[in-house]
């Protein structure tokens, strides 16, 4: 790439940061449902055609948002899984730490948890790439965890699927949402010591 190329796409890149970063603003102050790609522009003082060189439609620029924010959540996963502690505390560090980066960036804000359920609802290959990648993480702990005579011997990837699958309501936001009960015998940690055991 020459350095024109290279000064386009750094315009580019700088386009689109703006775009999404007007249109996170404009989805948490009136709403997903509420907000067009004409007030993203309005906000950006642009024309609506400018977005749609960037992006074809208010749903990609959702879809970009959402991807921006599942980034985040598995970096904090992949420095979690690189941690030189044994693979039980990773595991259930990955769980706990997971299930706070829900409640505290999905939840607290109802426009923003508006945000994740049209994601959810609209199946966006995004989501299921991030629950694959997420999994492909967990999976790597336990296989360190065997290795390590921490954990029985067992399929990894099997085991993974199951501890992912027995904490999903730590980690989906529409199920933290609807089972957020004050009375709650067992806690968060609770939960993944108990899936944990089921390891070794």
């Amino acid at each position: 790439m020459d350095s024109a190329d290279m000064q386009a796409e750094a315009v580019r890149q700088e386009n689109v940061h703006r775009i999404l970063e007007a249109a996170e603003r404009l989805f948490k102050h009136y709403g997903y449902s509420k907000t067009n790609v004409a007030d993203i522009a309005k906000d950006l003082g642009m024309s609506p055609a400018n977005i749609y060189r960037f992006f074809s439609s208010k749903a990609e620029i959702h879809k970009a948002l959402a991807n921006r924010l599942l980034d985040a959540s598995r970096d904090v996963a992949v420095e979690n899984a690189q941690r030189p502690v044994s693979a039980a505390e990773r595991l259930r560090d990955h769980f706990l730490q997971q299930h706070k980066i829900t409640i505290d960036t999905m939840l607290h804000d109802d426009k923003v948890h508006e945000m994740v359920i049209v994601a959810i609802q609209e199946q966006w290959s995004v989501i299921e790439d991030h629950i694959m990648q997420m999994r492909d993480i967990v999976a790597g702990i336990v296989r360190e965890g065997i290795a390590a005579g921490e954990f029985r011997a067992q399929d990894a990837d099997a085991a993974a699927e199951c501890l992912c699958d027995s904490t999903v309501t730590l980690c989906h936001p529409q199920i933290i949402a609807e089972c957020l009960i004050e009375n709650r015998r067992t806690t968060p940690a609770d939960l993944v010591d108990f899936a944990i055991r089921a390891l070794k």
